[in-house]
């Protein structure tokens, strides 16, 4: 009898027992003998720099070992490092103690006197922009691409630059009041007759939106503990993606990668925020080797508000036309990202991606700045830039609607990618990019059935009492897959499937479930699968970054080549010692037997052995040469331990991978309190084959949640004349508890594989983001009138100013209020 398919189907993970009962060991779990405790010391000014250190008092200290500051770390080429001599934030670190315990650390740092030279410094990309508007670092104020490499040049190429770039008095009085300028750009790209599509339309709509940052915080901060032994650095730290942080670490310590352990087997949230690792985990390696003892830095919450990284604000202006029937005929979109104090980062790009592929305008123009502000560093968080499309874009859409007379579902139903989609900017040969699948309208048309949607939109925006509800939709996009990875695994002796996991364990359940694609190749049953993760020492191969969305397409592809290489060498194996081809024989019950006489076989474990004897490719002493030389590291270790199944996913790819998530949103608004409440939620899923359908329940509700979060209660507060964060606790940025979303969320998924991935699964970590907050934002704006706000998140008092006063009160353009 065959072995159920295992992917499809719910199953308990190895490592929930260990999470649940407390013995899974997160960076800070772990300990040393001698161990020394590091504390940062933390810059007070949003810009300045350092003029003098004087740290004898501290060093008078007993228990003090070492201090560490930014003369100690390598030069990267004026890239981020973990201590600074210009700070260009509040809170930024500038140097480092380790002592024997904390609280001697912390004094120590207290004791240390740290001279600052004040410098400019602003918190607001707009008004960085501003004629006499102050620049964020002394190079200048905007991201400009990197120049084109010259024809023959060799070496590193060169980076982004960072320029100074004003607009004029002139900009900002031509914008209509309320309206983001459109002085010069960085950046640009068109497609299409954008004049002539505005000419086409029956309506056009100008609006701008101001979309929040907001802090990742994750449940765990980036602590990391670190010691050294032979020469070799052993790390503990929190990682999203364990073989893809090693290199990285690497260059931050100025040190080869073979150098390095990195052990990180569980990661208690990252959101993008440690898509690569951190490089604040350099320094307990740096104050280890200065020390000679080990050392933990555990960092505080307040210290993950600063160095936590942050998801992008952005102000964007988007103006777009729409025919009689709804569909977009032109757009041009316009938006100023606040890149924080690092960089450069390219959610804005991402933004008008997201946004030609959800609208398929015939025609665009998008033009974009990454302007610093002495704010936290930025980094991807969960649905960066495609989130912040669907805040700049709903209102549009929404208002559009309105005054088309359109349901606020059929307008977005009409203007939804299919199949092959286009989207983005003409690529070099002139030709647009496309999707390989999308099935957004089947997504659309089962959720507006489960939602009940014709029935519910009936009482929106009919008040009963002080209260109003109102019912919003939204379909939030997402890149979903990468390619060209790597898949290892061993059948051993013992006849169990040892499956190597390079992508880190999140709480995602990846770095685990996508093992469950290489058993079924196999016809194995899962309890005879031992998944190895969480180390760099455990010979893990090149994987993916548990980052964009992308493990779960690009793993599932990668396992499934190392598995089919697996099953091809039991094939040739039986062959061998039984007779005929390979072709004649099939798997079934951990056994390789012929087809036309299953009695005619071996074992799995005799495979194995016999694969040991045979050696060269069967047992991993020669390796194929298309693989990483990171596997071919980690499979050289494995050699000779049984039969090995090891490729490099070269599977046909026509497109690039996107999944979608349509969110169904009703909410009820208190026109007395200006309160909002989520009263219901559905979303589905276009994602491709479903792997782990708990899982996916639990990936569609986290990212909902998030995007909920940011509609309603999560932004930060900076003050404009000191640069310093106002709202650095939860209980000013609040995220959502449990008590702050109904008792039961629904989710579906279509289950419609994509036709260019063998598995046709696609990732699904992201696409929920935007959904939620378009949905809610929809739906808030159905209850109370569309003009209400345009500016997230739409808290209390935006909703009661608003609604008193007849018109928006809020600042249009100001960020951080």
């Amino acid at each position: 009898m065959p072995v159920q398919k295992l992917v499809g189907q719910n199953y308990t993970t190895p490592d929930l027992i260990a999470k649940v009962t407390g013995r899974a060991k997160y960076a800070e779990d772990y300990r040393a003998d001698g161990m020394l405790f590091a504390k940062l010391l933390l810059s007070p000014m949003p810009h300045a720099r350092v003029r003098r250190i004087d740290t004898r008092g501290a060093l008078a200290m007993p228990g003090v070992k070492a201090i560490l500051t930014a003369d100690d770390l390598p030069d990267l080429r004026g890239a981020e490092r973990a201590l600074t001599n210009e700070p260009l934030y509040q809170g930024e670190p500038i140097l480092a103690v380790a002592a024997v315990d904390e609280l001697t650390a912390a004094e120590a740092v207290d004791r240390i006197i740290v001279d600052l030279e004040p410098l400019p410094f602003v918190v607001d990309p707009v008004e960085s922009l501003r004629p006499a508007g102050a620049n964020g670092r002394l190079e200048g104020n905007v991201w400009f691409p990197a120049p084109p490499p010259s024809p023959g040049a060799t070496g590193q190429p060169q980076r982004p630059r960072l320029q100074t770039l004003k607009w004029t008095d002139q900009d900002f009085a031509a914008a209509p009041e309320g309206a983001l300028p459109m002085g010069k750009a960085s950046e640009e790209w068109t497609y299409g007759d954008l004049d002539a599509g505005f000419r086409r339309a029956a309506v056009i709509v100008d609006e701008t939106f101001v979309v929040q940052s907001t802090g990742h915080q994750p449940m765990e901060t980036r602590s990391a503990m670190a010691y050294w032994q032979n020469g070799k650095l052993f790390l503990h730290g929190s990682t999203q993606s364990v073989a893809r942080t090693l290199d990285p670490l690497a260059t931050w310590l100025g040190i080869d990668a073979s150098n390095v352990v990195l052990i990180s087997e569980y990661c208690g949230g990252g959101f993008g925020s440690k898509g690569g690792g951190a490089v604040s985990m350099v320094i307990p390696a740096f104050l280890s080797k200065k020390a000679g003892a080990p050392v933990m830095m555990r960092i505080s919450r307040e210290e993950e508000h600063y160095i936590g990284r942050a998801r992008t604000g952005m102000v964007g202006r988007a103006r777009a036309g729409f025919a009689q029937d709804g569909r977009i005929t032109a757009l041009d979109l316009f938006i100023v990202e606040d890149n924080g104090a690092y960089g450069p980062m390219g959610d804005h790009r991402s933004a008008g991606n997201a946004a030609s592929l959800i609208w398929q305008p015939p025609a665009m123009r998008w033009r974009g700045l990454a302007v610093i502000t002495n704010t936290p560093p930025r980094s991807q968080q969960r649905s960066p830039g495609a989130m912040q499309a669907n805040a700049i874009m709903e209102p549009v859409v929404t208002k559009a609607a309105k005054k088309l007379g359109l349901d606020q579902l059929a307008i977005r139903r009409i203007n939804s990618p299919e199949g092959k989609a286009l989207y983005g900017a003409p690529r070099p040969n002139g030709q647009r990019p496309h999707i390989t699948s999308a099935f957004v309208k089947q997504a659309i048309d089962r959720g507006a059935e489960l939602f009940k949607w014709d029935e519910r939109k009936a009482r929106s925006g009919k008040r009963e009492g002080s209260k109003v509800r109102g019912v919003g939709m939204a379909v939030g996009p997402h890149g979903a897959g990468s390619i060209g990875y790597d898949g290892l695994m061993t059948i051993q002796p013992d006849g169990r499937l040892y499956v190597q996991s390079g992508v880190g364990n999140l709480g995602t359940h990846s770095c685990i479930d996508l093992a469950r694609v290489a058993a079924d190749v196999l016809a194995m049953r899962w309890d005879n699968v031992v998944v190895t993760w969480g180390s760099t020492a455990k010979n893990v191969p090149w994987s993916a970054m548990s980052v964009g969305s992308q493990t779960t397409h690009a793993m599932t592809r990668a396992n499934m080549a190392g598995a089919v290489d697996a099953r091809q060498k039991l094939q040739e194996i039986a062959a061998k010692d039984l007779g005929g081809v390979p072709a004649d024989y099939t798997l079934a019950g951990e056994r390789v037997h012929r087809r036309d006489n299953p009695s005619r076989g071996m074992t799995y474990a005799q495979a194995a052995a016999r694969a040991i004897q045979l050696g060269g490719r069967f047992d991993g002493h020669e390796l194929p040469a298309d693989i990483h030389r990171f596997t071919k590291k980690s499979a050289s270790a494995l050699a000779g331990q049984g039969l090995m199944g090891v490729a490099k996913d070269t599977y046909p790819h026509d497109g690039d991978t996107y999944s979608f998530v349509v969110g169904f949103a009703e909410v009820e608004v208190d026109v007395e309190t200006g309160k909002t409440r989520l009263v219901d939620y559905l979303a589905v899923g276009d994602v491709g084959t479903v792997i782990n359908p708990r899982s996916l329940h639990g990936q569609l509700l986290g990212g909902i949640n998030l995007g909920v979060g940011h509609a309603l209660t999560q932004k930060w507060v900076y003050d404009r004349q000191y640069g310093v964060p106002l709202a650095k606790r939860f209980y000013h940025t609040k995220p959502l508890t449990i008590l702050d979303i109904p008792a039961e969320m629904r989710t579906e998924a279509l289950g419609i594989p994509d036709p260019e991935t063998p598995v046709g699964a696609r990732g699904v970590g992201e696409p929920p983001v935007g959904a939620g907050y378009g949905s809610v934002l929809n739906a808030i704006a159905d209850a109370v009138g569309e003009e209400v706000f345009r500016r997230a998140p739409v808290t209390a008092d935006i909703v009661l100013t608003s609604l008193d006063h007849g018109k928006r009160m809020h600042d249009p353009l100001v960020a951080h209020i």
